[in-house]
């Protein structure tokens, strides 16, 4: 639950503790607009804040799922200007995302994570209740694979956001929600799973 915004606050923790750390972000948006509203803190401005104030290690930053509308021309500039690795949904759809894992594994090496997963990352098919859907997502499996591609990197830290119970009628999202999270912990470091 929370809205994205949270994960500013929580890295600076995070990195108060570990230094800058990787990031492994799944989403439809990058959240990296310098203002939204008028506002620098806003649930589209935390990995911008994030990188101002050098909270993320950006060589290891990847951004999954990224889709939905923009008023960029190039929506993706500003992330990969900080060297992140963009994967925008269209090159997840019909595919299994593990050998995309393996990639993101060699990219985090053995240095600290943090794992942030905005729910409108899936499509609203299987997530509707969250307040900005952007169709053509991923889908569960997917979510499953990328969560548990992350088991045996250091994670140091995980969120799950952008839940709305308002529009959330079915009670599927926070049951996908919930799950994500249960999945989160099981790949923490010395987690023992059978």
């Amino acid at each position: 639950g929370g809205d994205h915004t949270i994960t500013y606050p929580i890295l600076q923790a995070v990195a108060e503790k570990h230094g800058p750390v990787g990031l492994v972000h799944v989403d439809a948006h990058t959240d990296t607009a310098d203002r939204a509203l008028g506002e620098k803190i806003y649930h589209g401005t935390p990995f911008r804040r994030c990188v101002d104030e050098g909270l993320l290690d950006c060589s290891r930053v990847v951004q999954i799922g990224i889709r939905g509308s923009s008023y960029d021309p190039d929506p993706y500039k500003y992330c990969r200007d900080q060297g992140f690795r963009v994967v925008p949904a269209e090159e997840c759809w019909g595919r299994s995302l593990a050998p995309l894992m393996e990639e993101v594994g060699k990219q985090m090496g053995d240095k600290p994570v943090y794992i942030s997963f905005d729910i409108d990352g899936l499509d609203p098919a299987y997530a509707p209740g969250t307040g900005t859907p952007e169709i053509a997502g991923l889908t569960p499996a997917q979510a499953l694979e990328i969560i548990r591609g992350c088991k045996g990197l250091r994670v140091v830290g995980c969120d799950l956001v952008e839940v709305a119970p308002m529009y959330d009628v079915s009670g599927n999202t926070a049951l996908l929600g919930a799950n994500l999270l249960f999945e989160m912990l099981c790949v923490l470091p010395g987690v023992k799973t059978m």
